[in-house]
């Protein structure tokens, strides 16, 4: 009885070490879906202006990370504190989220996704107009036909009832990354 368990034991372990391995599917990706990739034009090396001087106010670098699971932006602007964003599409919640950090101890979590062409992200920016003075901040990225991305940030002190202009950017890819998506 021994020997046969052995022999049928023997043969199923022959049997799978015989598969090549080439005939075992790998999973797909964990974060190659459209959804994803929805926020892939923002990414590259940027010089950024604001578009009523055309005056540069930063440089931002944008890259993805952990098998494209993630898009990292760095701040740097020409003067005072800089920061980062860490932004993921979160499949169970069907949703883009971002977390905004910089110099200053500011910290703002946004959530939304795209709307049409555009990524819109919503959230409560404490202290965004001044020490006690939250409110609401709407981020809207926009790839523009010459391959720009504005970055247009309107602000809601009333719960989103109505939205004011806080600040707009347009990001214009640097010389080295003009082949990046």
């Amino acid at each position: 009885m021994i020997m046969a368990v052995m022999r049928v034991g023997s043969a199923a372990v022959a049997l799978v070490c015989s598969v090549p391995l080439t005939a075992q599917t790998a999973p797909p990706p964990a974060c190659a879906t459209p959804q994803h990739r929805g926020f892939d034009f923002w990414v590259g090396e940027w010089t950024v202006t604001r578009p009523d001087t055309n005056q540069q106010v930063a440089h931002s670098r944008i890259e993805r990370m952990h098998g494209g699971c993630v898009i990292r932006e760095q701040w740097i602007p020409n003067s005072g504190s800089g920061g980062s964003s860490l932004s993921h599409y979160d499949g169970a919640r069907r949703t883009w989220r971002q977390l905004w950090l910089d110099g200053s101890g500011g910290r703002v979590e946004f959530e939304g996704g795209l709307v049409g062409e555009e990524m819109v992200l919503t959230g409560l920016w404490q202290g965004v107009n001044g020490p006690g003075q939250d409110a609401l901040v709407r981020m809207t990225y926009t790839r523009q036909s010459d391959g720009s991305v504005t970055q247009r940030g309107e602000a809601s002190t009333d719960q989103g009832r109505t939205w004011a202009l806080n600040f707009l950017f347009v990001y214009r890819r640097e010389a080295a990354t003009e082949a990046q998506p």
